[in-house]
């Protein structure tokens, strides 16, 4: 039986979208973002979730994701734009039961 988590997403514009995950889809908050069109068409996931663009850039609010950045990420950030200590790029966050309630905020495009 699949879930869905609560996960809040403020977008570039300051908007809070509280919005339903599929936990079964083997999605990514990158993609979940694209799906709910949060970020304007062609702003977000340009590489496709490959970490090499940081246009899914985003900030963890809360403490609900225990995963670190993995080594793609780290060097994907370590030359991004608007770069801050939570900075985690979406296509590395998968979706999962443990998800949550997570809360995050679009970085602003650059």
């Amino acid at each position: 039986m699949s879930t869905d988590v609560t996960i809040k997403i403020i977008d570039r514009d300051g908007t809070t979208h509280e919005v339903q995950a599929p936990t079964d889809m083997n999605m990514n908050i990158m993609e979940l973002v694209r799906a709910y069109e949060l970020a304007p068409e062609g702003t977000i996931g340009i590489c496709g979730g490959m970490a090499m663009c940081a246009s899914c850039q985003c900030y963890i609010l809360n403490d609900v994701l225990k995963t670190e950045r993995n080594d793609d990420e780290e060097a994907m950030l370590s030359e991004a734009f608007n770069v801050k200590p939570n900075s985690r790029l979406g296509c590395q966050i998968h979706i999962t039961e443990d998800l949550e309630g997570l809360e995050i905020e679009l970085a602003p495009e650059v």
